[in-house]
Order: structure tokens, then C-alpha cells, then sequence
């Protein structure tokens, strides 16, 4: 299976099959044009215990045109309805001089800083910053060109698949290995914000890792935790979420993303939930040990004496569990006591003649 290693702050983190649900902060436009901000969103961030931390790198101007016919209106009924894309770019790109800083101070609190570029120049800016991974973010499946620059990298890339069909996964795949990837991770996505959670079809996480090959995960746009929950428990290797200081500021994406608060328990949820996965196992374990003493055995249920007949008079199946199975009641049945034998003592087989 193939697994991603990156370095991070200090050491490497290992992520796939088997390794810790690696979980990504995405901050997005979420920091309102304010630095101050985007660094308390990074400490929220670091506090909830999250992996990562991921920024998207673009202008207005490298992502779209500065236009405003009806082409480059948005008119989906969504939270940036009746804006112009140029609009909505420019109120939610973070501004490319912060991102050097913002990724020192990331790594200062123990996370791993990456991005999603856009076109080439971003992909050379996060090259001179020595970002370790990329992100494709979703809709960018599709752009051939780019992949190739992101692959020339060399560096892993993860990528999120929502609106993308098979053959588009898979031509990205092979663009981005073709140009020297040489590690990919594709992230279950749906493209809607907030995206509802009888669309998120979570199954595609362990499908995706199967006939792709790669990593898998989820990237999460649903309100709540319980989505990202449940892809923990399907198997998900990767989990990304929005996170913002407080939905009530009404930030580009924050109607959709998490609080500090509900990252932190978001984060210990999954922690829990990939602990309780464990492996195949059956029998009693560690935590059951004491239990198995109150399952049935055989005891004799009235006073025995020496070359005296166990029957159903005098041997019952009762709790606890310190005699004989019950499994074998039919076979102790008609055979002959070996000593005096007193009510309430626990079958055995030295106890039996022959």
C-alpha cells in the first residue's frame, strides 16, 4: 500500500494503513485579511492537537479575471452567491507575504504547514518556502498543466477528488506520477458548502484505496464532526476540516467550519475512534478477563458421595464460571464420583471416576 513519509518540526509522521488519522486544519480565508487573526488560528489549531495546517495560495488575479459579465458571476444559491468570482478571491486569498511567516510560526507550534496553489507562479513561491506536500484542491482535478508543475516537485501530493470522476482521479494520478510524484493520497470530497451529509457517500474512502492505490481520506465540508467520525472508522488515513475562531464572524468559509472548542473534540474523537479500531481479534481480552468468571459452569447443586451417579439432580450449568464448560454436562452425565463431594463445589474432572 503506498504510504506517504513527510518531515515535520521534528522527526517525520508517516501517513497511511496502520498510522495515526493524520488530521489537517485548513484555514482557508478564514483569517478575514487579518494576520493577527490567522495566527490565533494557528495556535487553535496546534491546541485542538491537529497535525497540520493548510492555506490555499492565489490572487485574484493568478485565480481568475477581473471581470463581471454574467460568466463570472456566482449565481449557485450558495453562502458567496451574488458575488463576482474577482469579489470573492480577493476578499478570501491570503496575502502571499504572510505565508513565509505564517508557515515559521506553524512549524514553532509543531504543525506541518502546506497549501493548495493555483497556477504556476504559487507553486514556485511555496518551492522557495520548502513546503514538504501539496494539496490539489478539488476543482482543480482537472488542470492537466498545473498537476504537471505541482509533479515536477517531486513532492507527495494529496488531493481532493470532489466533483472528479474516475477517469479524471485517475488521468491526475498518472499526470502528477508521469512528472516524479512519488507519493498520492485522494481525499472523499464533496464540493458543496456546507455540503449535506446523505451526499458525502463515505464508502468511497476504502474504495478509493483500492482501486487507486493510494492513501485515502476525507476532506469534510458537512456541519459537525460526525461525518469526519465516521470516516475515521471507515478507514480513512487523512482528515481535513475548516477551522475558524467563531462562525459568528461571519469569515468566507466560517458557516461551514469548525470552532477551536469543536476541533479539540473533533480531534479526540478520532483519536478515539482509530484506537478503538484495534484489529481482528476474538476470545477474551485484557479488559474481559474478569468478566469470564461469571459465565455458566458445571457446580454440584446437592451433596455427592463417594461412587454416587452425577444426574440432573445433583449437577446444574449456574454462574460463575470456575467448573467445568456447560459443554460437556451430556458427557459428565451417568459417570461415577470419585470422593464425597459437598453442594456448591465447583465441577472438575478429578472429581470424576475414569
Amino acid at each position: 500500500m503506498n504510504k506517504i513519509i513527510i518531515k515535520k518540526p521534528k522527526g517525520k509522521r508517516e501517513i497511511g494503513p496502520g498510522k495515526p488519522v493524520f488530521i489537517v486544519a485548513e484555514m482557508s480565508g478564514n483569517h478575514s485579511q487579518s494576520y493577527e487573526r490567522a495566527l490565533k488560528i494557528i495556535d487553535a489549531a496546534a491546541d485542538a492537537g491537529v497535525d497540520a495546517i493548510k492555506l490555499q495560495t492565489y490572487t485574484a488575479d493568478t485565480i481568475t479575471l477581473d471581470c463581471h459579465n454574467k460568466y463570472f458571476q456566482i449565481k449557485d444559491g450558495g453562502l458567496w452567491s451574488g458575488r463576482s468570482l474577482y469579489e470573492l478571491y480577493q476578499k478570501a486569498y491570503t496575502p502571499w507575504e504572510w505565508q513565509p511567516k505564517l508557515k515559521a510560526y506553524a512549524e514553532k507550534r509543531g504543525l506541518i504547514f502546506f497549501s493548495s496553489p493555483f497556477d504556476d507562479t504559487a507553486v514556485d513561491f511555496l518551492e522557495k518556502m520548502r513546503v514538504e506536500i501539496y494539496k490539489i484542491a478539488s476543482l482543480e482535478v482537472v488542470d492537466i498543466p498545473l498537476l504537471k508543475r505541482i509533479g515536477k516537485t517531486k513532492k507527495p501530493v494529496i488531493i481532493s477528488r470532489g466533483a472528479s470522476n474516475r477517469e479524471e482521479i485517475k488521468l491526475a494520478i498518472k499526470t502528477l506520477k508521469n512528472s516524479g510524484c512519488p507519493r498520492i493520497a485522494v481525499l472523499q470530497c464533496v464540493s458543496s458548502y456546507p455540503a449535506k451529509p446523505e451526499y458525502m457517500n463515505l464508502k468511497t474512502i476504502p474504495d478509493i484505496a483500492k482501486r487507486f492505490r493510494v492513501v485515502s481520506g476525507l476532506s469534510d465540508h458537512t456541519l459537525g464532526n460526525a461525518v469526519s467520525i465516521a470516516a475515521a472508522a471507515l478507514g480513512a488515513s487523512i482528515i481535513e476540516k475548516h477551522i475558524t475562531l467563531s462562525r459568528d464572524d461571519n469569515d468566507v468559509d466560517g458557516a461551514f467550519s469548525l470552532e477551536p472548542d469543536e476541533f479539540k473534540n473533533l480531534v479526540k474523537d478520532i483519536r478515539t475512534v482509530e484506537g478503538a479500531l484495534g484489529r481482528p481479534a476474538y476470545g477474551a481480552g485484557i479488559s474481559e478477563t474478569a468478566s469470564v468468571t461469571y459465565r455458566k459452569s458445571l457446580f454440584v447443586a446437592k451433596d455427592i458421595k463417594k461412587g454416587e451417579k452425577f444426574t440432573s439432580e445433583n449437577i446444574r450449568s449456574v454462574k460463575p464460571g470456575y467448573g467445568l464448560e456447560p459443554k460437556y454436562y451430556k458427557k459428565v452425565s451417568g459417570k461415577i464420583a470419585k470422593a464425597d463431594i459437598k453442594k456448591g463445589t465447583p465441577l472438575s474432572w478429578k472429581l470424576i471416576k475414569n
